[in-house]
Formats: C-alpha cells, structure tokens, sequence
C-alpha cells in the first residue's frame, strides 16, 4: 500500500479538499450578512428596472417599425377589435328590432291589415254567343 504522505496526487486532492470547505464556510457567512443580502436585492431591483426600460424601449422601436412598414400595432389592434365588438353589438340590436317589428308580416311580406276577399269575376270572353248563354 503507498504511503499517502508523499503521494503527490493525495496531497493534492487534500489540499483541493481542505479549499472547498474553507470556501463553503466564507460563502455561507457571507450570505447570511445582511449586507449581502441588501446588496443582492439593490442588484436584483437594478436588473429589473434596466429590463423593464430596455423592454419599453423595444416596443416603442416596434410600434415605430410597424408605423413604417405601414402594419397596425398591438394597441391598435386591440382598438379596432373593441371597436367591431361595438358595432357588432348594435347590429344585434338593431336585428332584435327589426325581427320584433316584421312579427306580423303576414306570407305574402306585407305587414298591415288584412287583404279584403276578391269578389270581383272575370269579364266574359268576347266573340259570338255560345248557345249556352242565350
């Protein structure tokens, strides 16, 4: 069995060995301060700022690509949906009224009173008399 004082190779994984704990117990320290934590949340506040303003910046470069391009935007969009949704809800109004008016329409279309019966006969054909009508 080798000696494991001199092997180099055991030394060094030793050595790596003792360094890993010494930083585990630096980090763990370091992270329960509260300066740590105060700086990471200031960091964490920065980056979501930056983001939100790289993100504004983004789609008012958008909405003026699109202006260019001669496209709607996402808000126009949503304009012009509300807009039909509107213009939709007034012609099923105006569809709810015109079939409660056209209710008493009678077959033949014409709503109103009803026709008076047709009484009124024929002229008889002209030419000379049949023998049945003298």
């Amino acid at each position: 069995m080798p000696d494991t004082g001199s092997d180099p190779v055991a030394l060094w994984q030793k050595m790596i060995g003792e360094m890993e704990k010494g930083l585990t117990a630096f980090a763990n320290q370091a992270a329960s301060s509260p300066e740590f934590s105060n700086a990471t949340n200031q960091k964490a506040n920065q980056a979501s700022a930056t983001a939100a303003g790289a993100q504004n910046q983004f789609g008012d470069f958008m909405e003026k690509y699109l202006l260019n391009m001669n496209l709607p935007s996402r808000a126009q969009m949503a304009d012009m949906a509300e807009r039909l949704r509107n213009v939709e809800t007034q012609l099923k109004e105006i569809k709810a009224i015109l079939q409660q008016m056209n209710a008493g329409v009678s077959p033949s279309g014409f709503a109103g009173a009803p026709r008076p019966p047709r009484t009124r006969r024929p002229a008889p054909p002209s030419g000379p008399p049949s023998r049945e009508q003298e």
